[in-house]
């Protein structure tokens, strides 16, 4: 059985193909990737593998746009750091979700759910977590850490998502700013589309912070949100004219 992990940590790939070694000898690891450009200039000219282990956050992308890209037959089984709303959605259509560090029984259980898969559903089930529908169900609300308590967030009052130094933020109607557990790639398809735009690589922001909007250098566009110091709050070049369409909805 031919196998090919997508795993942008070579530390978390190798242990990967340690434990596949030692739990299922039958499978022949063929080539470990690190990012979407590779996983599809891969899969664009070799013959798909039997079987994908694939973290989501490479280091280029998610590793949905593979998949959006390729049309992957073979089962898909993600491998990743992150416990959030997608797990229940893989487990229960048959595609499976391992949170790292990867245990042996789970991955025992992955395996022997993705040789009961059908090929025709993997990316079926893949595109209806990933791609917008209609009716779908965006996170409602954020739990922070505020000094020894707990606080839920409800997404309403959030204004403004934003990286800063390796960690991401949340910014509220009330000017409060709270630190989350989420990236800014993660947190895309999480939010309403109609609701949130992403203006650039560190910021997303809702309609409600763009009452305030100037014209800015090279035909680009400058939000200013109540309570965030920061004068690069830019719609970047390429996403203006759909930034403008957004706003005309």
């Amino acid at each position: 059985m031919k196998v090919i992990i997508l795993e942008d940590e070579s530390r978390a790939a190798n242990l990967l193909e340690r434990l596949l070694a030692k739990v299922a000898p039958n499978m022949q690891v063929i080539v470990k990737l690190e990012s979407v450009r590779d996983g599809i200039k891969y899969l664009q000219n070799n013959p798909e593998p039997d079987l994908i282990f694939s973290d989501i956050q490479l280091a280029d992308g998610l590793s949905f746009e593979i998949y959006r890209t390729i049309n992957v037959r073979c089962p898909i089984i993600f491998t990743t750091a992150y416990d959030h709303y997608a797990i229940e959605a893989f487990e229960t259509n048959g595609i499976d979700y391992l949170l790292k560090p990867i245990e042996e029984e789970r991955l025992n259980k992955a395996i022997e759910k993705a040789k009961q898969f059908s090929p025709g559903l993997v990316l079926e089930k893949i595109l209806a977590i990933t791609n917008p529908v209609s009716g779908k169900n965006y996170k409602s609300r954020f739990m922070v850490k505020v000094a020894d308590k707990i606080k839920s967030i409800p997404v309403e009052e959030i204004v403004a998502f934003f990286s800063q130094e390796k960690a991401t933020f949340i910014h509220t109607i009330g000017s409060r700013t709270y630190c989350i557990d989420y990236a800014l790639d993660q947190l895309e398809p999480m939010l309403d589309p109609d609701v949130y735009f992403r203006i650039n690589r560190k910021y997303i922001v809702s309609i409600d912070a763009c009452t305030n909007i100037l014209a800015w250098t090279s035909s680009r566009l400058r939000l200013k949100i109540d309570g965030i110091e920061d004068n690069e709050i830019i719609v970047a070049r390429e996403r203006v004219q759909e930034f403008k369409n957004w706003l005309d909805r």
